[in-house]
């Protein structure tokens, strides 16, 4: 309560019911802020009066002020929309990347509609995708479908792809192996003849 343009705690013997219930809400949710936080995120709230307090001083510290939160949605939009497939990158890793871009945003207030993020990601592939995207996109499927099925969908492609490239490997393997092989046979055979070409020739001299 207030005395003299001053603040004071009111005497516990002066509270009526409704008080009492918000001082115990108070202390439940500060106990619960506390649990749940590690002894350095513990000292930062330690001195805070209510869990009101406690909780936009957490706030404050991990999302920052008004402008550094604005300053960090925007650095992530434009990373967002740079987003683009690595070269050699897995699309495990392209997900992960993506996603913890996505998440930020969304933790900050930002969130984009799923159908947005499904077409940014068949964007963001690399040329040798885009028979896949186009298939993607022909099936009139993307309205229903949900990011994570998308990135399903495009591991199941590329394993596809890898084991393609596997396959194709091999048979150069072999056919470098055989053509090995008729070389060494033709030059084996080569030098028989040469030999035989000496020996009659050292015959016709004799």
């Amino acid at each position: 309560m207030v005395v003299a343009n001053a603040t004071i705690e009111k005497p516990g013997k002066q509270w009526d019911e409704e008080e009492r219930r918000r001082v115990q809400y108070n202390l439940k949710v500060k106990n619960i802020i506390t649990s749940a936080l590690g002894i350095d995120e513990y000292f930062r709230v330690s001195n805070c009066m209510n869990a009101k307090e406690m909780w936009d001083t957490l706030q404050v510290t991990h999302e920052g002020t008004t402008d550094v939160k604005r300053s960090r949605i925007n650095s992530l939009t434009h990373e967002y929309e740079l987003s683009r497939m690595n070269q050699n990158e897995t699309i495990h890793d392209m997900q992960n990347r993506f996603t913890h871009i996505v998440n930020h945003l969304a933790s900050l207030g930002k969130i984009f509609p799923n159908e947005d993020l499904i077409n940014k990601v068949l964007r963001c592939l690399s040329r040798e995708w885009q028979p896949k995207v186009t298939a993607i996109v022909e099936s009139r499927a993307l309205v229903n479908m949900s990011l994570a099925t998308l990135f399903g969908k495009l591991q199941e492609h590329e394993m596809e792809l890898k084991r393609l490239n596997q396959h194709e490997e091999n048979e150069k393997k072999k056919k470098g192996i055989a053509l090995k092989a008729s070389s060494f046979i033709q030059e084996e055979s080569d030098k028989e003849d040469l030999n035989e070409i000496e020996e009659e020739d050292d015959f016709s001299s004799s």
